[in-house]
C-alpha cells in the first residue's frame, strides 16, 4: 500500500474518529493541512492496506501486507519514528477469537522457538473489538521483560460498514506486528536504533 495515505484510509474507515488522540496531528506527519478536506499524512499503519484491500473486492479475504510506517515517536532503545509492520488480516463467515489466538501463538512458537513464552493482552483499538496485544518475553540489556510486539484484534463491525462487507454474514480478525521488535526478540538486539544506523560492524553479524 502507499506510504502517503488520506484521512479516509489511515482513520475514518479504521473507525477512528475526529476527536482521538491518535489523530493529533503532533502525533502524525501530515504533509498537508490537518484542518483542510480529507488531508494527506505519512502512513501511521499498515492497516491501511486492508482497507483498500476489503474495498477492491468481496469476502472471504486472506492477506499479508508489510512496509514501513510513520509516528513522530522520541528516539529510545524500542521507539523509533520510522519503522516496519507486517499486517494480516483474515475475513470469512465463522472467524473466532480463537482463530487469532491459534494463528499468533503458532507464529510466535515457529519462529522464536517452541519455548517461546508469549501471551495476549487487553487492550483497546478503534477497528477491532475485542482487541489484544501480542507480548513476548525478552531480555534487554541483561532484564528479562515482556516486550508487546503488536496489536490484534477482531475486526470491528464499523469496519465491515465502512467497506460494505455485512457485519452479520462475515467476522475476521487482524493483527499487526513491529518487524524490528521481533527481529530484536530473535535475535537479542538490545537497541532498535542500531537496526538504522548503517554500522557495518553491527549489520555484517548478520
Amino acid at each position: 500500500g502507499p506510504e502517503v495515505e488520506d484521512e479516509q484510509h489511515n482513520f475514518v474507515a479504521l473507525n477512528i474518529p475526529a476527536h482521538h488522540p491518535a489523530r493529533d496531528p503532533l502525533d502524525n506527519f501530515y504533509l498537508t493541512d490537518p484542518d483542510g478536506e480529507n488531508p494527506r499524512l505519512l502512513r501511521s499503519q499498515t492497516s491501511t492496506v486492508q482497507i483498500r484491500v476489503m474495498e477492491n473486492g468481496p469476502p472471504p479475504v486472506r492477506i499479508i501486507s508489510t512496509g514501513r510506517v510513520y509516528r513522530p515517536d522520541e528516539h529510545d532503545a524500542t521507539h523509533y519514528s520510522m519503522f516496519h509492520q507486517i499486517e494480516g488480516l483474515y475475513v470469512d463467515r465463522k472467524v473466532t477469537l480463537v482463530d487469532l489466538k491459534t494463528t499468533l501463538f503458532q507464529f510466535a512458537r515457529a519462529y522464536f522457538g517452541e519455548d517461546a513464552e508469549v501471551k495476549l493482552v487487553p487492550s483497546y483499538f478503534p477497528f477491532t473489538e475485542p482487541s489484544a496485544e501480542l507480548y513476548v518475553k525478552m531480555t534487554v540489556r541483561g532484564r528479562t521483560d515482556w516486550i508487546e510486539i503488536g496489536g490484534c484484534g477482531m475486526v470491528d463491525p464499523a469496519v465491515f460498514d465502512a467497506v460494505g462487507y455485512d457485519p452479520e454474514q462475515w467476522t475476521g480478525f487482524a493483527f499487526g506486528l513491529g518487524i524490528e521488535r521481533i527481529a530484536m526478540r530473535k535475535f537479542n538486539i538490545p537497541d532498535i536504533r542500531w537496526l538504522f544506523e548503517n554500522d557495518l560492524r553491527f549489520l555484517r553479524q548478520f
